[in-house]
């Protein structure tokens, strides 16, 4: 059973080697892949990428005032799950800068999503700073979650990775989406490369202590 399973993880991450791969890394793989393979994989990204096109009527982070959130959060989160910032007052805030900046990143790349930000002494009176960045994610008029501070999803370290499970979890996105499933790639890759070159480099430190030693001799 276990030999079974091994063999369909295997089948499994072949077929699935091109999934998270965008247009130009299939086009990069025409001396390696099996010509009617790629090209239906390429046709299955440009359908994808047509549909994200005509679901993308945001593509910014919206700038929210009291008197509207009604409208612009609750109301239009029965449209699709509205992220919502209530970023800190307070430029030494490191969290709140970061996240802010991942909003951003996030708008433009995830345009069918809303993403929202406001002040947090703005939007409830009397908002501790001690819990600034809060995340709130609205969906169908209700919160569906609530992240207060980033102690949770990496801190001040936080990436569009953690933002992307965040996306996944509360199904504004999907597992498969091209999007997240190229940065999980990406992320991997570069893991991968670094763990290469540190034991390149730890491989290097230890010819070098050996030639010192033999000096010694």
């Amino acid at each position: 059973m276990i030999q079974e399973a091994i063999l369909e993880a295997r089948r499994l991450a072949h077929e699935n080697r091109l999934e998270g791969k965008d247009l130009s890394d299939l086009d990069s793989l025409e001396d390696e892949e099996d010509e009617d393979f790629l090209e239906s994989y390429r046709q299955k990204r440009l359908q994808e990428l047509s549909a994200l096109s005509k679901k993308s009527v945001h593509g910014s982070v919206y700038p929210l005032s009291k008197p509207d959130y009604q409208r612009d959060v609750t109301e239009a989160s029965t449209n699709g799950p509205v992220f919502v910032h209530l970023a800190s007052s307070l430029s030494t805030n490191v969290e709140s800068r970061v996240l802010a900046q991942l909003w951003r990143q996030a708008a433009q790349e995830y345009g069918d999503v809303k993403f929202c930000e406001m002040p947090a002494s703005r939007a409830i009176e009397g908002y501790p700073e001690k819990n600034c960045p809060t995340i709130l994610v609205y969906k169908n008029g209700d919160i569906v979650k609530q992240i207060v501070t980033l102690m949770t999803v990496g801190g001040p370290k936080m990436s569009m990775l953690q933002l992307d499970n965040l996306l996944v979890e509360v199904g504004a996105v999907k597992e498969n989406d091209m999007r997240v499933l190229k940065r999980r790639r990406d992320a991997e890759d570069a893991e991968e490369e670094r763990v290469v070159n540190k034991g390149i480099k730890s491989s290097s430190d230890r010819r070098k202590q050996d030639d010192d030693d033999d000096d010694w001799d």
